[in-house]
């Protein structure tokens, strides 16, 4: 399966009788039925390790993408317009900012390692507490409520998985909990955010601004305003796409693919 294809849905697993084993590409299983997959006695892989560094990589490129504005940067730079460069354009500081991770999962905190590099103050919502240790590695400091997160950073940095509990966490209410200066980075699913409400926020200024790798759907329809407003940045779910990750993703598949042809346990089975 890459980027959701084929639909693996009852007509495809009546028509393949023999299927032992479902081989996704990247760490989102949203888009199967895990349950209809086990009635049938079909085994499902993912590849959730090798995406994390690219895609907290992405994260960062996409935090400092937003705050210093780089994209209408090269719209001015080349622009056959433009006659000299404002000298009151002006960015916000990444450096020493506030950082709220929600979801701090391999890929959360392979972000927060590299914020603290740029000695940013990292807060994190998670369903689970991580150990001291882990915490004090990267300077991480634990927000039992997601509001308290969002009330307090400069940046909301979305890494959860889509469940039920996860579609449209990001709404209304939490997004006018945002300071106004704040900018949302979502490299986890379209669906954490709900995106009228998310318009509705970037058009009267309750947040500063969005950027995005993922939306619902993908891509948006040509007339979305999310592609209107100059304060959001939106890239095609590319949070994984190097070339020697997406090589390696195709290797693990095969793996998996092999070792349930043959009888053997399924690396990386998700149960």
């Amino acid at each position: 399966v890459w980027y959701h294809k084929p639909a693996i849905n009852e007509e495809l697993l009546q028509s393949l009788p023999n299927l032992k084993v479902v081989a996704s590409a990247g760490v989102g299983i949203d888009h199967l039925d895990l349950k209809l997959l086990s009635s049938y006695g079909v085994k499902v892989s993912n590849t959730p390790f090798i995406v994390s560094t690219d895609t907290a990589d992405m994260g960062m490129a996409l935090m400092l993408a937003s705050s210093r504005r780089l994209v209408e940067g090269h719209e001015m730079a080349v622009s056959p317009d433009t006659e000299y460069f404002p000298v009151d354009w002006l960015g916000v500081e990444v450096s020493g900012a506030t950082l709220g991770i929600l979801g701090m999962g391999k890929i959360g905190y392979k972000v927060a390692e590299r914020a603290k590099a740029f000695e940013m103050k990292i807060l994190y919502h998670n369903r689970n507490q991580r150990k001291k240790e882990e915490e004090n590695a990267v300077g991480a400091v634990y927000c039992k409520k997601i509001d308290d997160l969002l009330q307090q950073s400069d940046f909301v940095l979305l890494a959860v998985t889509l469940t039920p509990q996860t579609h449209k966490l990001i709404g209304k209410r939490e997004l006018e909990l945002m300071k106004p200066t704040a900018t949302l980075i979502n490299i986890s699913r379209g669906l954490i955010v709900d995106q009228d409400a998310l318009v509705e926020a970037l058009q009267n200024k309750v947040i500063k601004a969005a950027a995005l790798d993922v939306t619902y759907p993908e891509p948006l329809p040509r007339d979305h305003p999310l592609l209107k407003l100059k304060n959001v940045i939106i890239t095609p779910h590319i949070g994984s796409a190097t070339k020697k990750t997406r090589w390696v993703m195709m290797e693990e598949m095969a793996e998996s693919i092999e070792a349930g042809l043959a009888g053997l346990p399924v690396p990386r089975e998700v149960l």
